[in-house]
């Protein structure tokens, strides 16, 4: 039975216990992670976040991989994931920053700034390292690309790993998804929040104005008799579409952009809800007429759905496609992700969009071969784009960025990179004609495959001195400085913003399950709200959290640093000053070092789990040295 013992520990003779080993843990540590997160604990669950502990379980228990192979797919995991995460935000980061998006970032911004000083006041308060703080702020705020992004910065400046950074995210994680839930409770309970009346307030600011809505009205405006449709939009300078137009003698047509309309003439516009009442006043009079009346009077005409799928179409103007002349169709309204755009002839099209059209059945017909229409090309997945962003993404998060009293400048680092390019692309790439055009499925497997594989590996790597650390090293004290971390910011900025901005509890809870970048605590939300107003809130957020998740992790390790190093130069006249009378350029005296200085050098070292005890005073013994350390 060695070959089963092998498959399990790892066999000796091959590099990383060999390729079986490898693959079996990794799809065990996953497979069991993901069944176990589809448990709920206290009406809770924890999702993919169970990978972590299922592997930190088989780490512990000698089920482990080869460092190198673990570093590598773990890397190569937040890579697909960050990845995935910004094709899919892309489109909205930029417009989340419209009405009401600048407000939620700035709240957001508000709670990731407050959690550092928060676990920066923890480091100085009780003399923990800082990648272990770093390692605890990225678990209490459920952060994992954070995580990678803290790791990647210690390699970087130190040429080793950090292994302690894992551990406090390990062990601050689960009471930091706890954390967000019991803070929603508190702001619920602490303002007497009733659903009820938050349904009634939510229905009354509801702003439909830039919904696509259809009328139909008569024109009676005697000032534009005889006047094409073209000159009508010149004259009113707003946005709408006149889609059919019936004649006083019964006969409908398709308008275009030469069509001339009289008075008497009955005609279907679309257009916004905040255009519409407009738009009717100055045609004339809104007649109760529905569209199937319409359908009635002419069969001939109809109106179908047709989906872009051509790839040549990608970022190509409405107007150049000459769908009125050329085809005499006419487009009403262009579905993006699940609203309706009012088209026109600078409206650029995507790979994805569903365009509205009417026409004769013949004509449509035609121009369904034209736009593709073709769900199996949807269906096939564009991967140069995503591999060339990755590309790039790893280019711009090689390149090192100085800021001025920081000594190692700052990358955006293997999570940072990808994550910005992938926004950039999956926003402006269609206007390069690049097609990034991804299915929802497609999408959410890259996420989940990639995150799947970044906590495997990430438990595997901490999981060897877990449990030393909580039972013996005070572990227990990380989880509790971990709640503070998580509950202080979002209790601050909650209260700040229901009662000073009046901001709608299901939104709230969306901004803090975002603030958190945490998919469980989004889950509740929407679960207890029932509607999809945490999932906005979440996502208007979410691409600006996570970058500054990034970002100040790293710049926490790095402030450190050259806080230690500034400290350092600053203790030097002192040391010179207890050197003995006798030591001179012939003659030079041991350095007298600190306790804590000798601590770090050990720790570099790799002998951080065998702490100094009894450190004697004056020179420092040869037995505290190790052999080939960085001194």
């Amino acid at each position: 039975m060695e070959w089963f013992h092998n498959l399990f520990f790892g066999n000796s003779s091959f590099w990383g216990g060999g390729v079986a080993h490898s693959v079996l843990i990794l799809a065990l540590v996953i497979a069991l992670g993901i069944a176990l997160g589809k448990l709920k604990i206290g009406g809770i669950r924890l999702g993919v976040t169970w990978i972590l502990f299922v592997g930190i379980a088989f780490s512990h228990f000698g089920m482990q991989l080869n460092e190198h192979l673990v570093h590598f797919v773990k890397e190569f995991g937040l890579i697909l994931f960050v990845y995935s995460i910004g094709l899919q935000v892309g489109p909205s980061f930029f417009s989340s920053f419209k009405k009401g998006g600048v407000k939620l970032n700035m709240l957001a911004t508000a709670i990731v700034f407050l959690g550092v000083i928060a676990a920066y006041i923890v480091h100085l308060a009780t003399g923990l390292h800082i990648t272990t703080v770093v390692g605890i702020l990225s678990g209490a705020v459920t952060n994992t690309p954070g995580l990678g992004a803290a790791q990647q910065a210690y390699a970087d400046m130190t040429g080793i790993d950090a292994p302690d950074i894992a551990t406090g995210y390990a062990v601050a994680y689960p009471l930091g998804v706890i954390g967000i839930i019991l803070s929603m409770l508190f702001i619920r309970w602490i303002f007497r929040i009733r659903f009820d009346e938050e349904n009634k307030i939510l229905s009354s600011r509801e702003d439909n104005s830039r919904q696509a809505v259809r009328v139909s009205v008569e024109v009676k405006n005697q000032f534009l008799d005889g006047k094409t449709v073209l000159q009508i939009k010149r004259l009113i300078n707003r946005q709408f579409v006149i889609s059919r137009v019936l004649r006083s003698d019964g006969h409908i047509e398709i308008a275009n952009a030469q069509t001339p309309l009289r008075v008497g003439d009955k005609v279907m516009v679309v257009t916004t809800a905040d255009n519409a009442e407009l738009v009717e006043d100055f045609l004339g009079e809104k007649i109760d007429m529905e569209m199937q009346e319409w359908e009635k009077l002419d069969n001939q005409l109809i109106t179908r759905r047709i989906m872009i799928t051509k790839s040549k179409l990608n970022g190509k103007y409405i107007g150049e496609l000459k769908l009125r002349s050329g085809y005499g169709v006419n487009m009403t309204r262009v579905n993006r992700a699940g609203v309706d755009l009012i088209p026109n002839h600078n409206l650029q099209l995507q790979m994805g969009d569903r365009v509205t059209v009417v026409g004769s059945e013949a004509a449509i017909n035609a121009v369904s071969k034209i736009l593709g229409n073709s769900m199996r090309r949807l269906n096939e997945p564009n991967l140069i784009p995503i591999f060339v962003g990755i590309v790039l993404g790893v280019l711009l998060g090689s390149i090192p960025i100085a800021f001025p009293g920081i000594p190692q400048p700052v990358k955006l680092g293997l999570a940072g990179g990808p994550l910005v390019v992938s926004i950039l692309i999956s926003r402006f790439g269609p206007h390069y004609k690049l097609v990034t055009y991804t299915t929802m499925s497609a999408n959410l497997m890259l996420r989940e495959i990639g995150i799947a594989l970044f906590l495997a590996c990430v438990g595997l790597g901490a999981g060897e001195g877990f449990v030393h650390t909580v039972l013996y090293e005070n572990g227990y004290h990380w989880i509790g400085y971990g709640f503070l971390i998580t509950v202080l910011p979002l209790l601050i900025v909650g209260i700040v913003a229901r009662k000073f901005y009046k901001l709608n509890f299901y939104t709230l809870m969306g901004l803090f399950a975002g603030s958190m970048t945490d998919p469980p605590a989004l889950a509740y939300s929407n679960e207890t709200a029932g509607n999809d107003m945490p999932s906005v809130g979440y996502a208007t957020v979410y691409p600006l959290t996570m970058f500054l998740r990034i970002l100040t992790a790293q710049m926490l390790i790095l402030c450190a640093r050259a806080l230690l190093k500034d400290s350092r130069n600053r203790r030097e006249p002192l040391r010179s000053s207890v050197l003995p009378r006798s030591a001179g350029k012939g003659n030079p005296a041991p350095t007298v070092m600190r306790r804590k200085e000798v601590a770090e050098l050990l720790r570099i070292a790799g002998a951080a789990r065998h702490p100094v005890e009894r450190m004697p005073s004056g020179p420092t013994p040869e037995p505290f040295l190790k052999k080939g350390a960085p001194c």
